[in-house]
């Protein structure tokens, strides 16, 4: 028993050694060395990816983070003076062209107008019977009965009254303006901002009452340095991204600024130019806005003036469209 357990022992390694089991470390060492080269490899392809992706995001699409919401904004003043009566806005309500803003007291316009239109009628009057006097007194001169003087003398006094009397039709249109001029309405569709004034309030002619955001008016500076100015023309689409929101808003390139501030040519008091004696051997970009006009708002995106947004242009747009 002992003999015939001692042989099956012995058996067992070549038996192990013919096993399927069974794998040398030699067989094992050069997979292991494909390993880190392929994983290098893939590692330098997804770099030269990412490099070519970047690179082309920022050469040839060129990009800016200094991007601004921008709108006009119109200044409603009063062309007559008066109390505030009416105020049937709110702040931040929308309006529509042509809705009532406020009322300026409309009382002492109203006895204007009366005033006028009574001068107008007493200035007809009299232009038309100094005009029946003077065609009067040259009938008289035909009859040697009146002197030519005293006929040219009424002929005279018939122009000055026909003056006087279109200076009363003037005045009376004006009297109509500045009756119509106590409401003031709005002359775009936009937003009421900033309402400071109240009822009560008391409006003088030209100071700024109402502000109002127009709705047609929204576009998108972006300040673009000048290294960049080469690849953007008019037309190239522009795809821009608010800080608020996660959509993408589509627009194009309306402009380009052709002028800028420089500090340089600032005049000093004798009207010389003032010149910073500091240059540095780093050159910084100068930045040019390029308007980019929005065609398209997506649900649910508010526009606001002043809001800070991304802008990407689109160059290649059109050496695919040739």
């Amino acid at each position: 028993m002992r003999n015939g357990t001692t042989k099956h022992h012995k058996a067992s390694p070549d038996h192990d050694a013919l096993s399927p089991e069974f794998v040398s470390p030699d067989a094992v060492r050069p997979r292991h060395r494909v390993v880190p080269i392929l994983i290098t490899l893939a590692t330098v392809a997804i770099a030269a990816v990412l490099g070519w992706t970047i690179w082309l995001m920022y050469f040839q699409a060129p990009w800016t983070r200094d991007g601004t919401v921008r709108a006009y904004v119109v200044t409603i003043a009063p062309e007559v003076s008066g109390r505030v009566v009416e105020l049937p806005v709110a702040d931040n309500q929308f309006v529509h062209r042509g809705d009532l803003l406020l009322v300026i007291d409309p009382t002492n316009y109203k006895i204007d107008l009366s005033r006028s239109e009574a001068a107008v009628q007493q200035a007809q009057i009299n232009a038309q019977k100094i005009a029946e006097e003077g065609r009067r007194r040259q009938r008289l001169v035909t009859e040697s009965a009146v002197s030519l003087e005293e006929a040219q003398v009424y002929h005279s006094d018939a122009l000055a009254a026909q003056a006087r009397y279109q200076q009363a039709l003037a005045a009376l249109d004006q009297a109509r303006v500045n009756l119509e001029r106590t409401q003031i309405r709005s002359p775009v569709n936009g937003w009421v901002t900033n309402l400071l004034v109240q009822r009560d309030d008391f409006a003088s002619v030209g100071q700024n009452e109402l502000s109002l955001v127009d709705a047609d008016s929204f576009w998108v500076d972006g300040y673009f340095e000048e290294t960049k100015l080469h690849a953007i023309h008019v037309g190239d689409p522009a795809k821009i991204k608010l800080m608020g929101y996660r959509q993408l808003v589509r627009g194009h390139v309306g402009s380009i600024a052709r002028g800028i501030n420089v500090a340089n040519a600032q005049p000093n008091q004798q009207g010389v130019a003032t010149v910073n004696p500091i240059f540095t051997w780093v050159r910084l970009a100068q930045r040019i806005p390029v308007r980019i006009e929005i065609d398209g708002l997506p649900e649910g995106v508010v526009l606001v003036a002043g809001m800070t947004a991304t802008v990407q242009i689109d160059s290649q747009a059109r050496s695919r469209a040739k």
